[in-house]
């Protein structure tokens, strides 16, 4: 008879690469939110003929007003989410102590669904039901998903996303220390456009889906953001009251 391990494995190791690929994605799009956001705003201000001093007050000002809310909405994300599966993972365990033939028939019939017989699927069942932590664990990344114990942290997530937004945030703006005008514009635009395009092929690769296509509907989002921004700017002036 196969340990429980051995045929919870493979979905546990599924869990642990979506969870490492899900910090992957964060990264990645925290790091396009920032680009998007400041490139637009650094461009908004050049447009309207502001001076570089300006222009890098608005791109710093960007960049931590921006890393600051997505940190703190990541964190309330991830800190209710976890709350959400504290709940349940407490109902599961008031359920296995109070209906355990109840809970080890379920266990048994998620086994058997995966192509498990039966007999065997209720040997396995009644062996994890034996220590309820396993037990518990088990129903947790079974019924729910979840890893109870590995649960991702509030406050990493926060810093993580606070981390990759100011890196692309910073991107535009670095051209306005060392140049100014046209030449630091044209910077920006190029270092935003080659950003968006690494950014793209990233989350082409984390989708697994076409990278040059989705590095181009990036760079196409830019263009675009950047384009409205860079007009209004250049219609309504620095000195719009």
């Amino acid at each position: 008879m196969p340990k429980p391990n051995d045929i919870t494995g493979h979905h546990q190791m599924h869990h642990h690469r979506l969870q490492s690929g899900g910090l992957a994605r964060a990264a990645v799009f925290g790091i396009s939110d920032g680009l998007v956001s400041n490139v637009s705003l650094v461009l908004g201000f050049a447009g309207g003929g502001a001076t570089s001093a300006v222009v890098r007050l608005a791109g710093l000002a960007g960049l931590i007003g921006g890393a600051f809310s997505m940190a703190a909405g990541e964190y309330i994300s991830v800190s209710a989410q976890n709350e959400l599966v504290e709940r349940e993972v407490e109902l599961e365990r008031r359920s296995i102590a109070e209906n355990p033939r109840v809970e080890q028939a379920e266990l048994a019939q998620i086994y058997a669904a995966k192509g498990i017989p039966i007999e065997r699927a209720r040997a396995v069942a009644a062996d994890l039901m034996r220590d309820p932590e396993l037990a518990l664990a088990t129903h947790a990344r079974e019924e729910l998903g979840v890893d109870p114990d590995e649960q991702p942290s509030a406050w990493g997530a926060a810093l993580s996303s606070f981390a990759a937004f100011a890196v692309g945030a910073f991107a535009p703006v670095v051209p306005w220390f060392v140049a100014s005008g046209d030449r630091a514009t044209v910077a920006s635009i190029i270092i935003g456009l080659v950003a968006a395009f690494v950014v793209g092929v990233g989350i082409g690769h984390l989708a697994e889906r076409s990278k040059i296509k989705t590095a181009i509907r990036q760079v196409a989002i830019l263009v675009l953001a950047c384009g409205a921004t860079y007009l209004i700017g250049s219609a309504l002036g620095v000195s719009v009251t």
